[in-house]
């Protein structure tokens, strides 16, 4: 899940053909990973950029979140130096993005905090880090996995719905009284006669001169920062009757100012501190996967987290909104020839220098300009939805369902629910998947030492041994399933089992073990051996501890080898054995 506008997303091989500078052996950083080494005159370069895009990002992103717009710009600097020093994945630029600051709005309405207390913003933003820290301790790098596409896809776009909506005012100097993301369209739509034509057309002049500056390949890269310099340079002149960022607030030329946190709402932002910390996080996850380390060393998601949790634990010291990876930062970056984690570290750097010097100067940016440019990157964003959106629908019903699910849990709740909705989802749908995916096989021998692989006879045939290879994780969800296409036995006489499990049951549980305790009973009724084969040991002791070895028979369980169908040959020769030994008393 991303924020960010697909086409500032880097190629996977963005960082490949790039010099090794400042890359080497895992020394020298907070997050274990390529060490400092030197920064390039690239870096500094790629740092300038990034920092000047910033500027209008950092101050939009803010904006759409209800916040001050120098908040944006202070969530540059720190935070982006911090995680920069520290992440795995070293190009990484964190800083705000679009959807940690919705979601930030949504925590604080929630909590009932107004989002111009600095105090209540440094403790929403110190929680984020403590919560991305624990996660990072804990080694929860794979848990972004367990959220699909299907949910990330409908998270993404009611993000980039709730962008274009939360700009309405910007864009058209009209006030919608709605507070659902839809019907506030819906509303703004309504009263088109109550938009405000001089703050349209400048918001529609930012949204021409980036289409036109975006379609000169050299300038693709700098086009929202050149729209925004040239539109309101325009306006200076022209003085069109909009508002300006100073009418807002004040830009002041210093360093971000320090901002103690106010312990005393630390209980109504804990929960909601977890529910931005997944955002950020789910955003970032993706960024190890498309900006490769330069040195090609292997990135790591959990210090990534820990690297993105410093930079919050710091950041919230210092007036930043809670942070977290952005793609949009990191294209920015790479397409100007970051080759170290310096250029994150210049990038915060170049964006404290930039306010210091020319603070006040972005004061007289129009507002509708701000709100032109985030029209752009909604837009953008929902486009970029569109081939995943496609995809999920044609995949499944469950998924489209999961996907429309988050969607409208998107737009019409505070974000800290939709995201716990849509990791729920996403859970559910991986349990749904893997009971799905369980079956049983029947494995016939071919007379040359091979096997031959069947569907399940509905029945045990008597007379034989009957070999199944259980296909399936062992997981709790799996055992009804399992239990209802189990072969039937109520006829079978002088038969055996054996039930493979190579490969398989790698997660058991203790609802399994006691389906496992039940088959080898209800055999054992109707004189039927069950002997399992390509048991691990782990497994094995499992059993053992579990009581389940006791039930089974311990020389019926035999463990699996290297050799890939020993056991299994092994296993059928002994319930032949016991078989026939048993057809002839």
């Amino acid at each position: 899940m991303t924020d960010d506008p697909p086409a500032d997303r880097p190629s996977k091989d963005s960082g490949r053909d790039r010099g090794h500078a400042g890359t080497g052996p895992a020394a020298g950083t907070c997050g274990g990973g390529p060490a400092f080494g030197r920064p390039t005159p690239r870096d500094v370069t790629s740092g300038l950029v990034t920092g000047l895009f910033s500027i209008p990002e950092g101050m939009a992103y803010a904006s759409i979140g209800g916040f001050a717009a120098p908040l944006g710009l202070w969530s540059g600097v720190v935070p982006t130096i911090v995680a920069s020093a520290c992440a795995r994945s070293v190009l990484m630029v964190t800083t705000l993005t679009s959807a940690i600051a919705l979601s930030s709005q949504s925590v604080l309405t929630a909590a009932g905090l107004d989002p111009h207390d600095l105090g209540a913003l440094a403790t929403l933003t110190v929680l984020v880090g403590v919560a991305m820290l624990v996660m990072a301790l804990l080694k929860l790098g794979s848990v972004m996995s367990f959220i699909s596409t299907a949910v990330m896809t409908g998270f993404t776009t009611g993000i980039a719905l709730q962008i274009v909506t939360g700009v309405i005012k910007d864009a058209t100097g009209y006030t919608s009284t709605q507070h659902n993301t839809l019907a506030k369209i819906g509303d703004s739509f309504a009263h088109i006669g109550e938009w405000n034509s001089a703050t349209v057309l400048v918001a529609l002049a930012t949204v021409a001169a980036w289409a036109a500056l975006r379609s000169v390949k050299r300038l693709e890269a700098y086009a929202t920062l050149l729209a925004l310099l040239l539109v309101s340079v325009v306006c200076a002149i022209v003085q069109p009757d909009v508002e300006l960022v100073k009418d807002i607030a004040t830009v002041p030329r210093s360093l971000p100012p320090f901002s103690p946190p106010d312990l005393a709402t630390i209980p109504s932002l804990a929960t909601g501190a977890l529910a931005i910390a997944l955002v950020a996080l789910a955003q970032a996850a993706g960024i190890s996967a498309a900006v490769a380390n330069p040195d090609g060393s292997r990135p790591d998601a959990s210090k990534d987290f820990g690297a993105q949790g410093l930079a919050n634990l710091a950041g919230g010291f210092f007036s930043a909104l809670p942070t977290g990876g952005s793609l949009s930062r990191t294209g920015v970056a790479t397409s100007a020839g970051s080759q170290t984690r310096w250029s994150g570290i210049f990038a915060g750097i170049w964006l404290a220098v930039l306010v210091l010097l020319l603070g006040p100067l972005a004061g007289h940016i129009p507002m509708a300009v701000i709100g032109g440019l985030l029209l752009v990157i909604g837009g953008e964003l929902i486009a970029g939805r569109i081939a995943d959106i496609a995809l999920v629908m044609r995949t499944s019903w469950l998924s489209a369902t999961a996907m429309a699910v988050t969607f409208l849990a998107t737009t019409q709740l505070p974000l800290q629910y939709a995201i716990f909705i849509g990791a729920g989802l996403s859970i559910l749908l991986y349990c749904v998947a893997v009971s799905r995916r369980a079956r049983f096989l029947e494995l016939t021998p071919d007379g040359s030492g091979g096997w031959l692989i069947d569907d399940a006879p509905s029945a045990i045939p008597s007379g034989r041994t009957t070999v199944l290879h259980y296909l399936g994780g062992g997981f709790f969800a799996e055992v009804n399933r399992l239990t209802d296409e189990w072969p039937d036995t109520r006829d079978t006489r002088n038969a055996a089992v054996v039930l493979s499990l190579r490969g398989s049951a790698g997660i058991p549980s203790a609802t399994f073990l006691r389906a496992f305790e039940r088959a080898c009973l209800k055999l054992r009724g109707h004189d039927v051996q069950l002997i399992l084969c390509g048991v691990p040991q782990s497994m094995r002791d499992l059993f053992e501890r579990s009581g389940t070895l006791e039930v089974l028979g311990a020389d019926s369980v035999i463990v699996e080898t290297r050799h890939l169908m020993e056991s299994l040959t092994t296993a059928y020769e002994v319930a032949e054995r016991r078989r026939t030994r048993r057809g002839t008393t």
